[in-house]
């Protein structure tokens, strides 16, 4: 399998979940676990995605992706899970 982490921050709005998680679909990536909190108005989400039968490339994903962040007012970041493990290696 093939997964990445997907992170979410900023500041609450109203879509932030639909609209990241309707592009996944669309892209045919699949959501493993989802994890996602609001401490008073700051929301915070974190995925873990099947991105084995993604049906554009990695960058373009990771590209679009950015590009909703941008539209939300929210910072979205994607990484693939070996190197968001190494990078996270005590």
């Amino acid at each position: 399998m093939n997964r990445a982490i997907i992170t979410v921050v900023g500041k609450d709005t109203i879509g932030i979940i639909a609209k990241v998680c309707n592009y996944l679909a669309e892209s045919n990536v699949n959501i493993l676990d989802i994890s996602q909190t609001i401490v008073q108005d700051y929301f915070n989400m974190m995925m873990i995605v099947d991105i084995s039968q993604l049906d554009l490339s990695y960058e373009e994903l990771t590209d679009k992706l950015t590009g909703i962040g941008k539209e939300l007012g929210v910072q979205v970041k994607c990484q693939r899970e070996d190197i968001f493990d190494m990078m996270h290696r005590i």
